[in-house]
């Protein structure tokens, strides 16, 4: 008999039901725990700055041990009451169902935390990067503070003394220094100036005038750089003897030493300013020995620039010296000059009464010369003999009216230039006939017959001028030419130094006077002007005739190819054109007059 096989799946009881919703429900629960720390965990380790990670850790073990439980109670299921199961079913599925939701939430909320906690640590970072900067400004105002303050006190004198030591009290009140101490150099016997010599301290007195030589390292280190050099406590230029030292007479040894180079202007004169040498000096500061501080930034900062301000300080009180010394010696020299001014001005009243002496007593010699001419005029005479007594005559009224004006004045008005060319000639011509020399004078037609200037120093130069040709020839001619010079002639003569300036009411008499004498060499020729000089030059004639050249705004000059080939002396002057009368040459292009014996 076949038997049918009905199989059917066997419908869970409700307790069975309720039992296996609690299995799951406790898998879910254990597995929300156990991945939750995870999470946290992952959280600390991503978060190193978070404040409260042992609080984390507890929760997490907490949890933990939550989860531990409900897998435990997965192997422990036993049978309970129909309500009882109801109830822990609801609840475990509750929970399994919160749990869940709070490991997915978790798994949004950690970045959204890491972000707001990575802006809480930008923002922390930057209120202490704030903070920094803050306290660097204040600390750069308080050096500014310190600084203006120093500069003012320092800068209130131009004593080399006082500026330096109230550079010492201001930075050893500002940095309560226990000593503060400046090393100069030291200019030695020879001048070479090898060593430093200690000029300032603080608090010693003891070890003023101590020196240091300048090539040990640590001062060749502090002048190499003008930054505050760190210095060992047992370097030379730390090693001072304390005042106020308790410690049996040893050396005061401080726990921090910075020393800085002062840039030193040290002037022998104004000139020296842009060749003086460079040259330091050094500045020691030392903190006290029974605190820990250490020098900070802006406190070696600060030393720094008032290091630079002492040396701008020294630099003006060394001007300052310079000028008050330079000052002293010009006052010296004025009296100097005053004195030689009192003495030149004595030496011009003698000269002055000298010379009204002489007028005075020359006045009688000379008009009696002029009247015992004047008398032999009047009787018979030779031609020779009246030619000579004319001379005598002529020459005592010249000589008249050179006592009467013993200055180096011009006294200009208008005069006949044919006619002084004239008279000049009239005067040498006894001395060339006596020598039987040939003169000959040729006056340019376009020289005019009326000028204005001093008609005296022009016939005084003119009788200078020929008198040396006659004196210096024995044989042959002296050719004298005049005429109105022209603008280009000067520089075909090369006259240096002479810059005429024409115009409609003035021209410049060319006079130039020729010899066939014993000439000059040509080593000789710049001293021809000069007073008592030998050749052409001897006696005051030619000094005298450039002095009243220049007076008459021209020059002079004299040219010679060497000894016996004869001279020519050139002179230009400066007259004025008399517009009342004037006119050309009476004889024609050119006038010529000759003489001869």
């Amino acid at each position: 008999m076949d038997h049918g096989c009905d199989c059917i799946e066997p419908v869970w009881s409700g307790e069975e039901l309720l039992v296996k919703y609690q299995y799951i429900s406790d898998f879910f629960i254990a597995l929300a725990y156990f991945s939750i720390p995870l999470e946290l965990i992952y959280f600390v380790k991503k978060s190193s700055f978070f404040p409260y990670r042992w609080v984390l850790i507890q929760f997490g073990a907490f949890i933990i041990l939550c989860g531990a439980t409900h897998l435990i109670n997965l192997w422990n299921f036993a049978v309970h009451s129909r309500a009882v199961e109801l109830v822990m079913t609801v609840a475990k599925v509750s929970t399994a169902v919160v749990s869940c939701a709070t490991a997915l939430t978790l798994v949004h909320i950690i970045p959204d935390l890491l972000s707001v906690k990575t802006r809480e640590l930008f923002l922390k970072n930057k209120a202490e990067e704030l903070d920094r900067e803050m306290g660097i400004i204040r600390t750069q105002e308080e050096t500014g503070r310190h600084v203006r303050m120093l500069t003012h006190e320092i800068r209130s004198t131009l004593d080399r003394h006082t500026i330096l030591r109230t550079t010492l009290v201001e930075l050893g009140r500002t940095l309560a220094l226990a000593e503060c101490a400046i090393w100069m150099p030291s200019n030695s016997s020879n001048g070479t100036g090898n060593h430093l010599q200690l000029s300032h301290s603080l608090h010693n007195r003891t070890s003023l005038g101590a020196t240091v030589p300048v090539n040990i390292p640590v001062v060749r280190r502090i002048f190499s750089t003008n930054r505050a050099v760190p210095v060992t406590p047992t370097s030379p230029l730390a090693q001072l003897r304390m005042g106020g030292d308790t410690n049996g007479g040893g050396r005061y040894v401080p726990p921090e030493v910075v020393a800085v180079r002062i840039p030193v202007l040290q002037l022998v004169n104004f000139e020296s300013i842009g060749t003086v040498e460079r040259s330091y000096g050094i500045m020691v500061l030392m903190l006290p020995s029974d605190c820990a501080r250490k020098w900070r930034r802006h406190e070696l900062e600060l030393v720094e620039v008032v290091a630079d301000q002492v040396a701008v300080a020294l630099s003006h009180a060394a001007i300052l010296e310079e000028s008050m010394r330079a000052r002293d010696l010009l006052m010296a020299q004025n009296v100097a000059l005053d004195c030689a001014r009192q003495e030149a001005e004595l030496a011009v009243r003698a000269r002055n009464n000298f010379l009204s002496v002489m007028n005075h007593e020359l006045q009688a010699p000379t008009q009696a010369i002029i009247a015992t001419s004047a008398t032999l005029l009047d009787t018979e005479l030779t031609p020779n003999q009246r030619m000579m007594v004319e001379t005598a005559l002529k020459s005592g009224d010249l000589l008249a009216s050179l006592i009467n004006d013993c200055s180096f004045e011009l006294k200009t008005s208008p005069f006949n230039l044919h006619a002084t060319f004239r008279d000049v000639i009239n005067l040498i011509k006894p001395i060339a006939a006596l020598k039987q020399l040939s003169v000959n004078v040729t006056l340019s037609h376009d020289l005019p017959l009326s000028a204005i200037g001093d008609k005296r120093r022009l016939v005084q130069i003119l009788l200078n001028v020929v008198g040396n040709a006659i004196k210096f020839t024995k044989e042959g001619q002296i050719q004298i030419t005049a005429s109105v010079t022209r603008s280009g002639l000067l520089l075909d003569q090369f006259v240096p130094g002479f810059y005429p300036v024409y115009s409609d009411k003035h021209f410049y008499l060319y006079v130039q006077v020729k010899d066939t004498g014993c000439g000059i060499a040509p080593p000789d020729l710049p001293h021809v002007f000069t007073r008592f000089t030998l050749g052409h030059g001897t006696g005051l004639g030619l000094a005298i005739c450039k002095r009243f050249v220049s007076l008459m705004e021209g020059h002079i000059w004299l040219e010679s190819e060497g000894a016996g080939k004869g001279c020519t002396a050139t002179f230009l002057v400066k007259l004025g054109i008399d517009e009342n009368l004037n006119g050309p040459c009476p004889l024609g292009s050119y006038c010529k007059l000759d003489l001869t014996e």
